[in-house]
């Protein structure tokens, strides 16, 4: 059998080393004669083919089919993560049809409250101790915010925290809604800090147990609520200021206005509201040119989709918000996905005790993967302050330098 595979390999292996030149070694499982994918000394990345059913992941491969069959256990894959992830984007970069269509795949899923529930738990209840592993103290799982390039993972998370209540101009004594409030970080720091009375809410039980109980241990049970809801569910307004940090990939393209709409609703008419959350750079809406979104949807994100930045601001002022401050965050989302993957990987034997290896697997690729997707421009983060449209912000000042003095 191996002889039969490594002779029909042959053609194909030629024509890629001509084709993509890339420092990549390939093993039928693990004998057999080494196919080349490149002329060099040494290879960077070493591929073993474990099983005949990932021949065809490889055959004309993207970003979603070799992690399909990595993820699967089809392929081994031996090498530094970063040449392992930069050798998968040069593969499916030579293997992308030349017509670039596959930037313009556009993914549309169905959303409703036992659906998103189910697609929320999938991920983030895949234990607390795991999340732990590899996030920062305060476990704050959400773009980073570097404000001169060599803090710690630590302390870019307390600044981008700090960021954000800073631009919603929090004061003591409000009432703040943090929609996807994860393990409670943003709620904490609001009412320990800035003297707010909040309300986060979660769709993961494991997110609400735990933030439930750091809210106890910090003894801010008259400040804080921590709700196992769904933001639409939401019917105690009116809110002060409305926050919402890596939330919204899970509303789905087709909920954006409504989801807009439900945050203007919550908010006083001189309320201020921040959407921080992943956007495609692709103007349609679509699929980045290397793929990886079928890869995304079914192993890590069921029903994620994200939207051009375009079409945020679009949705955001139809459902009734005017945006006033846009902050593009990609670089600190490249910078927080490497140090989330350089944690990953340092913990790597505690986290395979934790979780079977498919998952592992899942989780290794996904974080690296994203760390090279934001340096590369293939996905952004902004942050985009905005109220209740048509009203005058009497009190916002006239510049930004009110967001950095005193600092």
């Amino acid at each position: 059998m191996g002889a039969i595979v490594e002779v029909a390999l042959m053609p194909w292996a030629r024509r890629m080393k001509d084709k993509v030149n890339l420092p990549i070694r390939l093993y039928w499982r693990d004998g057999g004669t080494p196919l080349d994918l490149g002329h060099f000394e040494r290879p960077a990345v070493t591929i073993r083919v474990k099983d005949a059913s990932g021949l065809p992941l490889l055959i004309d491969p993207n970003l979603d089919t070799l992690g399909r069959a990595y993820v699967e256990g089809l392929i081994d894959v031996e090498g530094a993560l970063a040449d392992v992830v930069a050798a998968a984007h040069g593969l499916a970069d030579h293997a992308q049809p030349e017509n670039g269509l596959i930037g313009r795949i556009k993914r549309s899923f169905v959303h409703t409250r036992e659906v998103d529930a189910e697609a929320i738990q999938y991920h983030y209840d895949v234990s607390n101790a795991f999340y732990r592993s590899w996030l920062d103290e305060n476990m704050v799982y959400s773009c980073a915010y570097f404000e001169n390039g060599d803090e710690t993972l630590e302390q870019a998370q307390l600044a981008k925290i700090d960021h954000i209540l800073r631009k919603i101009r929090l004061q003591p004594g409000q009432r703040l809604l943090d929609i996807g409030c994860g393990w409670g970080a943003l709620v904490l720091r609001a009412a320990s800090s800035f003297g707010a009375r909040c309300v986060g809410i979660t769709l993961s039980k494991n997110q609400h147990e735990l933030a439930t109980e750091r809210v106890r241990q910090a003894g801010l049970q008259d400040r804080i609520e921590i709700r196992l809801q769904d933001y639409r569910d939401v019917r105690d307004e009116p809110f002060d200021r409305v926050t919402s940090v890596g939330m919204f990939e899970h509303v789905g393209l087709d909920n954006l206005v409504p989801y807009f709409q439900q945050i203007r609703r919550l908010l006083r008419p001189e309320g201020w509201a921040m959407n921080h959350g992943i956007t495609s750079t692709d103007a349609h809406d679509g699929e980045t040119k290397h793929g990886g979104g079928s890869f995304i949807e079914r192993y890590v994100f069921p029903r994620g989709e994200l939207p051009h930045i375009g079409t945020v601001l679009r949705t955001m002022q139809e459902g009734g918000l005017e945006a006033f401050d846009i902050e593009n965050l990609r670089r600190h989302y490249a910078r927080t996905c490497s140090a989330w993957s350089e944690r990953f990987e340092a913990s790597a034997h505690a986290l395979r005790s934790m979780v079977d290896e498919r998952t592992w697997r899942i989780w290794r690729v996904y974080l690296a993967g994203c760390a090279w997707a934001f340096e590369h421009d293939e996905i952004a983060l902004y942050q985009v302050l905005c109220r209740p449209s048509g009203r005058v912000a009497a009190e916002l000042p006239w510049s930004r330098r009110w967001l950095y003095d005193g600092r």
